[in-house]
């Protein structure tokens, strides 16, 4: 399993940190919140991510891509496999997850991450 891509680009995002949980997930998150988690041993989903609530529905109709076990609710997907999306694509909703989790954060807390 090849995820030292994924992980190189979730921490060149401004203060992502990264966090091993659930005894094998390593989980990204901005402040404080988690906005992907890779699965450190083989047999789950290769990814899971917050999706952008207008996203959801369209992402969950693409064939390898599913509501996320336990985080659906929330508007989480999983990719089944690393070859679900091309490359390009998976960084964009990294991104974007990124992006969403930020943009809820308290005010507060986006200025202080933000430098303001």
């Amino acid at each position: 399993m090849n995820i030292e891509w994924v992980q190189k680009h979730c921490l060149a995002l401004p203060h992502t940190t990264e966090q091993v949980q659930w005894e094998d997930h390593l989980l990204f998150k901005i402040g404080g919140k988690m906005y992907a988690v890779l699965p450190l041993s083989p047999g789950g989903n290769f990814l899971s991510l917050k999706a952008d609530p207008e996203e959801f529905a369209d992402l969950v109709e693409i064939p390898g891509v599913i509501p996320a076990p336990y985080l659906a609710r929330a508007k989480w997907v999983a990719l089944e496999r690393s070859n679900t999306l091309p490359r390009h694509e998976i960084k964009r909703l990294l991104d974007r997850a990124y992006d969403t989790v930020l943009g809820k954060l308290p005010k507060k807390a986006q200025a202080r991450l933000r430098g303001g």
